[in-house]
């Protein structure tokens, strides 16, 4: 949007006209960040440059951010990106805009001229699932689905720029739906089908989904459309059926095993990855020992955990029997050593496989490339001498817990 209107970017800060953090609160400390980093951004800007925030930071502070840091020029909530070109024409004023809204934005935002590897294409805003702990009805508001046909041109657009990968991004992804005048429904199987009609696409994946809304059809999709990977982050946060209640999460856990077990039927090769939270309050010794389990039965390949964080505007947060930072620092650390321990031997058990993976460009060093597996794990590859394909056949010959090493099949 602002190159459109002749913006250039610029790495330094000292250089910058404007600058923009955009953010995310759905921790505690990914706030704290934010305000970190507005302190010393304020003192190494120039005088005349424009300074903001954007997003789920901007909607939980609200008007005091203006108090916290006085050099801020605007705060714009997820729904007022679009509302940047009219704070540039008038600089001096100070704009809060923090409304929930519709999804109009998506109606102001110019097409991408060129589009990268990996297309990231938002289909949905919002989560009416309300967790205790979680900040995102409050940031974001309730489930809003933007229209298909929208979505599909989108897509296409991202196609014929250079876009080979889809990744349907949403904060209840796998809840999209959306009725168009005549009556029709459209769930995120039907954009899959539809984008997987697209000769340039060749990977599609979406992310971050809700156990409950993994539906028949979405789980035949796995099984039908080999262009969708086969790899799933499908969050289940407890191993505990009483803190999952408390969490106002789906407490039956045959359920949640039912559909891994029903997506392994349709798609043998799939893996699974997940989100946790330890210390949520309450949890005891065998409600967290209930979590480890769960970990080591699913066997997540790749999993994202973190220590309880309070935040404003939940019920958790007034919760009672609040867990002491030096338990959950405990109790992390042994789920992390359970998770890696997952993460390392399914690493281990592809040496010797070939598989197609994407290529992210160049490593630090600059010798080697960074190729991406249909699991999404980092492959590192020696660089070749020749100009390859984004697209590239691969045999793994070694693995650690972070990564794996492979080497191009010609």
């Amino acid at each position: 949007m602002l190159e459109s209107q002749n913006w250039i970017k610029t790495e330094n800060v000292s250089d910058a006209d404007l600058i923009i953090l955009n953010t995310c609160a759905v921790r505690a400390k990914a706030t704290d960040k934010v305000y970190s980093a507005l302190g010393r951004i304020r003192r190494a800007k120039k005088e005349s440059a424009l300074l903001g925030i954007v997003g789920c930071v901007a909607r939980e502070s609200g008007s005091d951010a203006f108090r916290r840091i006085p050099e801020l020029n605007f705060v714009l909530g997820p729904q007022s990106y679009h509302k940047l070109p009219e704070i540039i024409k008038n600089p001096e004023t100070k704009l809060l805009n923090i409304d929930l809204g519709g999804l109009e934005k998506f109606d102001e935002l110019p097409q991408m001229t060129k589009s990268p590897t990996v297309a990231y294409i938002p289909i949905q805003e919002g989560c009416n699932h309300c967790c205790t702990y979680c900040i995102v009805p409050y940031t974001r508001g309730r489930e809003l689905s933007r229209p298909f046909d929208d979505i599909i041109q989108d897509t296409i657009n991202a196609a014929k720029t250079g876009a080979i990968e889809i990744c349907f991004l949403g904060q209840n992804v796998n809840g999209y739906k959306y009725t168009d005048e005549t009556g029709n429904l459209y769930k995120l199987s039907d954009l899959i089908r539809e984008t997987a009609k697209l000769p340039e696409i060749h990977r599609i994946r979406f992310t971050s989904s809700y156990p409950t809304e993994m539906t028949d059809d979405l789980i035949e999709m796995f099984g039908i459309e080999p262009k969708l990977l086969p790899f799933l982050n499908m969050p289940i946060q407890s191993g505990s059926p009483r803190i999952l209640k408390m969490m106002n999460r789906p407490d039956n856990l045959d359920n949640y095993k039912n559909i891994v077990k029903k997506l392994k039927s349709v798609r043998p090769d799939i893996q699974i990855s997940s989100d946790f939270i330890v210390g949520f309050p309450d949890e005891t010794d065998e409600d967290f020992e209930q979590t480890l389990n769960i970990a080591k039965k699913i066997k997540y390949i790749n999993s994202y955990s973190f220590k309880y964080s309070p935040r404003p505007h939940t019920a958790a947060a007034m919760m009672s029997n609040q867990i002491s930072e030096q338990i959950k620092t405990v109790r992390l650390q042994r789920l992390d050593s359970q998770l890696n321990e997952n993460q390392r031997e399914f690493n281990t058990s592809c040496i010797g496989q070939e598989m197609m993976c994407l290529c992210e460009g160049l490593d630090k060093t600059g010798r080697h490339l960074v190729f991406r597996t249909p699991y999404m794990q980092q492959c590192i590859v020696e660089k070749p001498n020749t100009k390859i394909p984004p697209l590239q056949k691969i045999k793994i010959t070694d693995a650690n817990k972070a990564s794996l090493r492979g080497e191009l099949i010609k």
